[in-house]
């Protein structure tokens, strides 16, 4: 069955073509397993939540927008009747009916992990003029004098303090929310607000299920935006301007997401294996509920029967607070990949430990591949349980830190991938194997000891054990890698000086040392499997690596955007040619220590890394670095179409 969803429609009609619905929702309400609701042209202001789930790939749900027609659904409604207080200054008085039983603007970004504000919250409503947001005011005085926020050289709000400055370029909001009004000041610049598009978001979500277990799913070819989702730790209900609910098998593909007030698409848990508990309670910290979280989803089914094995493809998500992409338990077995995700948590209006472009937990054989992803305060972070992870052929650019892996024990596999940022990883793992990569900075390497995470069967949420992070089981094969001038950072592989360089050499040590059990191991560095590697710029090599070039040669990294797309400018040197090589598979890598398992695909297949970040294949003899074309001398390749 085909349902028609167009803006001069009824929802009383029978949702043809000839007689279509006026709501997505109403189709919604009665599309089965194997029916497509196709969506006309126009602005729908409502909070799609499907009824029903598809049975198979063959029986989807399909809704999609109609061909070449913009739709766009907005957690949004336009506000009129504007009442000017001062030249720039207005406000308006908006009916509590218009929020039902969630008023953003009474509603802090509040939860586990969040940083700050707290003592004066920032809240999940916000005001857009012709599309833009604006700052929420922390008191009504700075609606009338705003004022300019900028980093302070004395770091303490996580390595940045936010100073307050008078700044009258700044449009601001403040909102005093009752139960039958809220009243919303608003810093205009001088636009008048009754002749512009002035909007409030007044929805959680724009397409999100209330029940869990909603499988196969599509959503196609959509404009969503201004959502009011909450802060998505890995210890809450996790909304998203988008998501799955806790089901499996959905397809997001050629979208456009922008401006949730926090995430835009959501791949995470639900709310019985815990909500913001330590924020709640304070009972224990939030590392135990998280924890917990890990054992209650499997008491619930949490697994490949049942959850993950989404798809989010071709999308494009840009100025999001929070991010892009996030996800707890919610997203193993996945693909995230052709995505352009740009412009997450820059507003700086709140901080906390779960900000990343894409920020997963327990991504347990997720591939995140073939993305552009930049200008973000963070481009990827993968915490715990990121096993049979693959992180490929991604080009990441211009972002405050390009990647972060936490808390895991393997194996992760990250190749062919373009690092620019000049604080390049954040490495609180062990086991994964860094291949094929460009490192344009530098690399944050260290131990965790006070956290034991849980790892699991291979390609299974099956739980095997649990166990700290001593650092190091790491591989760096065949990556180009640029120094910096940053006192006291590694810039490439020295900081694994002292490491074995054998999975039997780091036994024989630790046996070495006496009888005793979990005190010997960790006394002794992990291995490291470091080789054919160029260092250019002032990057140090691992002192135990043969085969390598070393040159103080400037790289002049850089990507650049050109009419046609982008490209990377890169400048190597003329003996780069001459490092032995070889190409990397599963048997080269080699197993973890502590999970015993190998870098393989997810069916269970071996891997081989028998092409480049474009999809051309590797000589026999591969060049180090994403692109097989790399050559000596100054390259300029293309690598992403706008």
């Amino acid at each position: 069955m085909i349902y028609y969803v167009a803006k001069n429609g009824d929802d009383h009609n029978k949702g043809s073509k000839e007689s279509p619905f006026l709501t997505i929702q109403r189709a919604a309400d009665i599309a089965e397993a194997g029916d497509r609701i196709i969506v006309r042209e126009g602005t729908y202001r409502e909070w799609v939540k499907p009824v029903n789930g598809g049975i198979s790939e063959d029986r989807r749900i399909v809704y999609e927008a109609a061909e070449n027609e913009k739709v766009i659904i907005k957690g949004s409604e336009v506000v009129k009747g504007w009442v000017e207080d001062t030249d720039n200054v207005w406000r308006a008085e908006i009916d509590g009916s218009v929020f039902g039983d969630f008023n953003p603007f009474a509603s802090p970004v509040a939860g586990d992990w969040l940083v700050a504000p707290i003592k004066n919250p920032v809240h999940l409503g916000e005001v857009y003029l012709n599309g833009k947001s604006f700052y929420e005011a922390a008191a009504l005085e700075e609606v009338y004098h705003p004022q300019k926020i900028y980093e302070s050289p004395n770091p303490t709000w996580c390595g940045k303090e936010y100073i307050r400055e008078p700044d009258m370029t700044i449009y601001r909001w403040f909102a005093q929310a009752g139960d039958d009004k809220t009243v919303i000041y608003a810093n205009f610049q001088g636009a008048d607000p009754n002749e512009e598009c002035v909007e409030v978001n007044v929805r959680k979500c724009c397409f999100f299920p209330e029940a869990t277990g909603l499988n196969y799913i599509t959503v196609r070819g959509f404009e969503m935006a201004q959502a009011a989702a909450g802060w998505a730790p890995p210890t809450s209900e996790q909304f998203g301007m988008i998501g799955p609910h806790w089901s499996r098998s959905w397809i997001i593909e050629d979208n456009i997401f922008h401006d949730a007030k926090c995430s835009a698409v959501s791949l995470g848990k639900e709310k019985t294996t815990g909500d913001n508990d330590f924020t709640k309670w304070r009972r224990k910290p939030g590392y135990h509920n998280q924890m917990e979280a890990v054992f209650r989803a499997r008491n619930i089914g949490w697994g490949r029967e049942r959850i993950g094995s989404h798809i989010v493809r071709n999308n494009v998500i840009y100025d999001c607070g929070q991010n892009g992409i996030v996800g707890h338990l919610g997203c193993i077995f996945s693909e995230i990949y052709g995505n352009e995700i740009y412009n997450i948590a820059v507003k700086h209006e709140y901080y906390g430990h779960e900000i990343a472009g894409i920020k997963l937990h327990a991504a347990i054989d997720v591939s995140i591949h073939n993305n552009y992803i930049h200008d973000c305060t963070l481009g990827t972070w993968l915490d715990w349980q990121a096993q049979g992870t693959r992180v490929s052929c991604n080009i990441y650019d211009s972002n405050d830190r390009d990647f972060m892996i936490e808390v895991t024990h393997g194996p992760c596999l990250v190749d062919n991938n373009i690092f620019t940022a000049g604080y390049t990883f954040d490495n609180a793992a062990q086991g994964t194997a860094f291949v094929h990569n460009i490192c344009g900075g530098f690399i944050n390497h260290y131990k965790v000891l006070d956290r034991s995470t849980p790892y699991h069967l291979p390609h299974s949420t099956e739980v095997l054990g649990t166990t700290v992070v001593y650092g190091n089981d790491d591989r760096w094969y065949q990556n180009i890698f640029v120094g910096g001038n940053e006192a006291n950072r590694n810039y490439g592989t020295a900081d694994y000086n002292d490491a074995p360089v054998s999975l039997e050499e780091y036994v024989e040590r630790a046996v070495a040392l006496g009888d005793g059990d979990v005190e010997q191991y960790a006394r002794v560095p992990q291995p490291a499997y470091i080789n054919g590697n160029i260092y250019l710029g002032g990057a140090e090599a691992f002192s135990r690596e043969h085969d390598k070039a070393v040159s103080d040669l400037n790289p002049e990294l850089a990507i650049v955007t050109e009419e046609d797309g982008v490209y990377l400018n890169i400048t190597l040197p003329e003996d780069m040619a001459d490092i032995a090589s070889c190409k990397i598979d599963t048997e080269m890598l080699g197993m973890t220590r502590i999970t015993e398992a190998r870098y393989e695909n997810p069916d269970g297949s071996p891997v081989v890394i028998d092409y480049d970040l474009l999809g051309n294949s590797r000589s026999e003899d591969p060049a180090a670095g994403p692109l097989e074309q790399l050559a000596a001398g100054r390259n300029h390749v293309f690598v992403w179409k706008k």
